[in-house]
């Protein structure tokens, strides 16, 4: 497939979705986690074996298009999908001083200087966010798909957590903020806790029957990002 990268333009890769039939109509998967994950690691293997899967499935992937995890990521998506040409691995690299570079798996890639673009860009492509092992910047971005489905900013795209590494926030999080009341027990009811590729796909899977029932509109849409105002209409 041939690459499609954005230069000067942070917009041009929700501009070509958005006005290509045959890519606007796609259920894709976020995947986050950490770059600094090597491909020697158990994490970095499980994501490229997930990513391989959904692949195969014809699924798309949107990952920050580094190293580590992102690379497994897009490198497991193009491997489970070598002919696939609906199947898109697309990347949303990051200006940092360190761990900027994009990975070589991506067929779309865009680039972005801030992460609150990037982050945005992300909530309007996605169907599921996945959640892997990571540091402060998957943290950043656990809590960014969180927090706007906790406010209906975008529809309530599951939350799939994989592994132990959250477990001790979780944890902090209900004995903490939970108890205190500065949280609600349903801002839990879109999070999903699992440990193996078998469990996530099953829960990948129920999204996209959802999304295959209500058509790419009840996800892929302009719409779906929106912010209300304070009469409670879209601004």
């Amino acid at each position: 497939m041939a690459k499609i990268q954005a230069q000067d333009d942070d917009h041009l890769i929700i501009n070509e979705l958005l006005t290509n039939e045959e890519v606007i109509n796609h259920f894709r998967v976020a995947i986050f986690g950490s770059a600094r994950t090597k491909p020697a690691d158990p994490h970095y293997q499980q994501v490229f074996g997930l990513a391989e899967m959904l692949g195969r499935r014809g699924f798309d992937v949107v990952t920050g298009g580094g190293p580590g995890i992102m690379e497994a990521a897009n490198a497991g998506h193009q491997a489970g999908s070598p002919d696939n040409d609906h199947a898109h691995s697309i990347g949303l690299t990051i200006q940092l001083p360190f761990e900027a570079k994009g990975n070589l798996h991506l067929d779309i890639k865009e680039h972005f200087n801030r992460f609150s673009n990037r982050l945005d860009e992300f909530l309007k492509l996605s169907n599921v966010a996945v959640i892997t092992h990571g540091g402060i910047g998957t943290l950043l971005e656990l809590f960014y798909v969180w927090q706007h489905t906790q406010v209906k900013h975008i529809n309530r795209i599951p939350i799939i957590v994989i592994g132990d590494l959250w477990d001790g926030l979780m944890d902090w999080m209900k004995n903490g903020p939970l108890n205190e009341g500065t949280i609600s027990k349903s801002d839990f009811s879109n999070l999903y806790f699992v440990h193996t590729n078998a469990e996530a796909m099953d829960l990948i899977m129920k999204a996209n029957q959802v999304f295959e029932e209500k058509g790419p509109g009840y996800c892929m849409d302009y719409d779906k990002y929106r912010v209300l105002s304070q009469n409670g209409k879209d601004d």
